[in-house]
């Protein structure tokens, strides 16, 4: 299966379109979460049901309700036709935002069923985003942009909850809504402006393959064709998922334990940071033609995201390094392993065995895996009243996670490998 590469290079024309479909795709998904992260600045102090907090019980019920949009957008996603996107996308953020309002409007407990609500009409924004970014040679870049808003994002629209909260003396039950509120103008004005990103060309269809909506038959063909090493990747983003929930989640709690509770720009500045950092490091993929040596470096940058995950959080829990650092390294660690998945592991995947399908198919059967194993381990936590702080739980679990990280990992390129040489041998 010799891969044969282009070799033309981006025309003047081809590069604007990346960095305008870059730049939108962006700004899009980093407003999308606007509906779905800043509630979680409201710790409701004082407030518990059945013995657990009311904030965990929130973020839980947000939790279950994203992952349920995961299990189905396996289906929704991977048929999902360009004509007509916009419409699914302002239905859903209508549907989320509608939640975050009678979320303010009701007493405890009963906001945890309009949470749940709003995670599962926010679970399938990611792959409609991303249908407008994958299937071209800058793809790489593309997705790599999206795909770090949400590292910006979730810093960013936080601190705007923050100010509306100290400034505006916004209730913590409104925190949600306002936010929405703050950003919906610029959702739509990018929503429209994300539909005018021009389909992938000739040469883009040439290098990536064309990208086409898949039925039950086709997506039952591909997981037997690949289910070893999809199983292989799916544990790999299963821990991934659950440490950068806990980590995105319960950010404020764990900057309050370690003290920075009053440095409401601590969220942005360390997520800039690290989105930078990431950012760079996706988009240099987009230089690798060929699309299997791009496959394995891929492989490699995950797995060296768990070992400096893991290993920032034993210099912490040995006293070596400040909390500050630590959130940066482990942050910085765990979106290497995290943002590929999101972005260009399952993109050159398709490439790289010229897959008729799409990469919405195979992101939701990992995410929705991996969200499984997110509410699992924060429902054990608050079943076995497991006696931790957030600091302590998550610098213990990152130290484990990461050992069984990079283990799948390298299962994975190991499988994939195999797989590719096999085909090659066949086809020459």
């Amino acid at each position: 299966m010799a891969e044969q590469v282009a070799t033309q290079r981006f025309t003047r024309h081809q590069l604007l379109t990346a960095i305008y479909a870059a730049l939108i795709a962006f700004l899009t998904y980093a407003c999308v979460f606007a509906y779905r992260k800043p509630f979680t600045v409201a710790v409701f102090d004082g407030i518990s049901f059945w013995g657990v907090p009311y904030q965990t019980l929130l973020i839980i019920s947000q939790g279950i309700g994203y992952m349920l949009s995961k299990f189905y957008g396996i289906k929704l996603i991977s048929e999902l036709k360009r004509i007509g996107r916009w419409r699914t996308s302002a239905l859903l953020i209508g549907i989320a935002w509608l939640a975050l309002l009678l979320f303010a409007l009701v007493p405890p407990p009963y906001g945890m069923i309009f949470l749940l609500i709003n995670g599962f009409a926010l679970g399938f924004m990611w792959g409609v985003v991303f249908s407008y970014a994958e299937g071209r040679r800058a793809t790489d870049f593309i997705g790599a942009a999206m795909a770090v808003s949400f590292i910006f994002a979730g810093g960013f629209t936080r601190a705007v909850a923050i100010f509306l909260r100290d400034t505006w003396n916004v209730p913590e039950q409104w925190l949600g809504f306002a936010t929405g509120l703050v950003f919906l103008i610029p959702l739509i004005v990018f929503t429209i402006l994300i539909e005018r990103i021009p389909p992938p060309d000739k040469l883009d269809e040439q290098e990536r393959t064309v990208r086409q909506p898949m039925d039950k038959e086709k997506r039952r063909q591909l997981i037997k064709k690949f289910k070893w090493g999809l199983i292989a990747v799916t544990v790999t983003y299963l821990f991934l998922t659950i440490l950068r929930d806990i980590r995105d989640n319960f950010m404020a709690n764990m900057w309050n334990e370690l003290g920075y509770g009053k440095k409401p720009a601590i969220f942005t500045s360390t997520e800039t940071i690290t989105s930078i950092i990431i950012l760079v490091m996706m988009s240099l993929l987009v230089i690798m033609r060929n699309n299997f040596k791009a496959f394995k470096v891929i492989h490699w940058i995950i797995i060296a995201g768990f070992v400096l995950a893991g290993l920032s959080s034993v210099l912490f829990l040995y006293g070596e390094i400040d909390g500050a650092t630590w959130m940066q390294l482990t942050g910085l660690g765990l979106y290497m392993g995290y943002i590929p998945f999101n972005c260009v592991f399952f993109e050159r995947m398709i490439a790289t065995f010229k897959i008729a399908g799409n990469v919405g198919f195979l992101i939701y059967i990992a995410d929705a895996f991996g969200y499984l194993g997110s509410m699992t381990v924060m429902l054990s936590k608050e079943i076995f009243r497991v006696q931790l702080n957030w600091v302590s739980f998550f610098s213990i679990a990152v130290v484990i996670f990461s050992v069984v990280g990079v283990a799948a990992t390298i299962l994975s390129l190991i499988y994939f490998k195999n797989k590719y040489t096999s085909i090659d041998s066949q086809t020459m």
